[in-house]
Parts: C-alpha cells; structure tokens; sequence
C-alpha cells in the first residue's frame, strides 16, 4: 500500500471517520449533556468523563485497525500439501503472487498482496481486515456501536441513524465470530450450501467446530484457567476436562481456539493492542481434526 502506514493515516476516508469521531463527541459532550445535565453538575462531568473515554478507546481501536498490517503471508511459507488434503482443506496457487496461499488467505487487489484469513479490504481504515487486525477492527466496531448509543440516547437526530448502521455491522460480526467465518468465507459459503442442496448433501463450513468452542466456552474455559489462583486452577482444570472427555472433545484443539480473537487473558479482551497471542496465521484447527 502506497506510502506505509503514515501513508493509511493521512487518507480522505480515515481522516473523515477521524472527523465525524471528533464532532460527535463535542456534539455530545458541549452540546447535548451542558443543555441536558450541565457539565458543572455532578451527573454532567459523570457522563462526560465516561463518554471521552468511549471515544479514547474507539480512537485508540481504529488506529489500531489503521495501522496494524492485516498479516501478510511470509515468502518463506511452505505448505505441507499431503497434511492439507488430508484435512480437506482445497489448495490454492496465487497467480499474482507465484506462490501458495495458506488456509483461509486470499489476494487483496488494492493491497496487491495476499492476506491471511481476509476478511475484506475496508476503505474507511484504508487497510485490509485480516488474520492480525481483526481484533482491533471488532473492537472499534464495538466501541463506536457503544458510543453512537450513548449519543443517541441523549440526543437522537442523524446520530440515530450512525446507531443503526454500527449495530448493524457488530451484530454482522457477532455473527461470523460465531461460526468462525470471515465474510469472503460466508460469500463462498452461500454458493457451496447451495451445491450441496442441490446433490442432496449437507455443507458445514470447515472451520465452524460450534458455537460453543468458537465464543463461549473457549474464553470462559482460558479465564479460568489463567485468572484463577492455583487452588482453584486444580479445580476447574479436573471439571473441565472431565467435560470434554464425556462429550468425546479434542481439548488441545479446543484450547488452541483460543488465541484465533481475543486471546488468552480476559482481562485484554477488550484492548485492541493486545495481540500478543496471535501465531503465524497460517494453520487454523478444522472440525474434522
């Protein structure tokens, strides 16, 4: 991408989003809470303290998402073609970039590059949203959700209808967090459910091992596994996996979900610069493993 990553901050549409962010939070702290409470009250300072912060944490989110490479794939990446086939994982040969792609990549013609597990290229971050910034991507899509709400409920007006269009997009999200899917891979998924209608057959996306081990059960299982003193961690590491063996489970694989999104510690959850867990990106676990 032309002119790095100082070259994604100083674009039109990133510094528009940068804009709207800056209005909406004067718009909601000088305007609407000094008509509404007064920011000399005790209550005014209360939200217009907390709603800075929202807008702190979704700046703090979208530089995040701006400035983080998506995660291109290594040219020392070899691909071990009999293991992928044997987990029915199709290969694919870039003819741009003369090589193989890992699992769940796909060339970006704007970034001319291919990105590990893409999702799409957002024109508003001026970036890719890949495989090494999708958490900080979510979390701004959450955080700007949050604060457009909070705005609304104060005031309403056009702010409303930026309510409904985040909302929209974090429940989109949700969504494909849920099943473990990017968007590319939910466009792909529409066409092949249809073919195997068609041949009588049932389509599951390959990397959708449930719900439960792809949100819920993954990040409450690493809580307690890593915020719990060792008295406890005995205790609910024997329930745990007493769990899995009576439901017939992988817990390595099941564990190793857990650095795909949020990461391992629940604490850094909601910080869009903790991406410490985060491998490689180019081998994912698959239900048929």
């Amino acid at each position: 991408m032309a002119g790095g990553k100082g070259g994604r901050l100083l674009s039109l549409p990133v510094l528009a989003v940068v804009a709207l962010m800056a209005f909406v939070h004067y718009a909601t702290v000088y305007v609407f809470v000094e008509d509404w409470l007064g920011l000399g009250s005790s209550a005014g300072a209360f939200n217009a303290v907390a709603f800075s912060f929202l807008a702190l944490l979704c700046l703090a989110s979208f530089c995040a998402a701006v400035l983080v490479d998506p995660g291109y794939v290594p040219a020392s990446f070899a691909l071990d073609m009999e293991d992928a086939r044997g987990n029915g994982i199709n290969l694919k040969y870039c003819d741009k970039c003369s090589s193989y792609k890992p699992p769940r990549s796909h060339h970006c013609r704007i970034c001319r590059r291919c990105v590990m597990k893409m999702d799409h290229h957002c024109l508003w971050i001026n970036n890719c949203v890949g495989y090494a910034n999708y958490k900080p991507f979510t979390i701004f899509v959450l955080y700007a959700s949050v604060s457009s709400i909070y705005s609304m409920v104060a005031y309403g007006g056009l702010v409303t209808i930026l309510s409904i269009v985040l909302s929209t997009l974090l429940g989109w999200h949700i969504y494909l967090l849920s099943h473990n899917m990017t968007t590319i891979e939910y466009r792909e998924g529409v066409r092949a459910m249809w073919l195997a209608q068609k041949s009588g057959q049932r389509y599951h996306h390959l990397f959708d091992l449930g719900m439960l081990k792809n949100l819920t059960a993954v990040n409450f299982a690493v809580f307690s596994f890593r915020s719990y003193s060792s008295m406890h961690l005995h205790v609910y590491a024997n329930a745990f996996t007493s769990y899995f063996v009576h439901h017939h489970t992988d817990l390595s694989s099941f564990l190793s979900l857990s650095n795909q999104i949020l990461g391992p510690n629940v604490l850094k959850w909601l910080c869009p610069l903790a991406l410490g867990h985060l491998k490689d990106g180019t081998q994912f676990p698959n239900y048929r493993e």
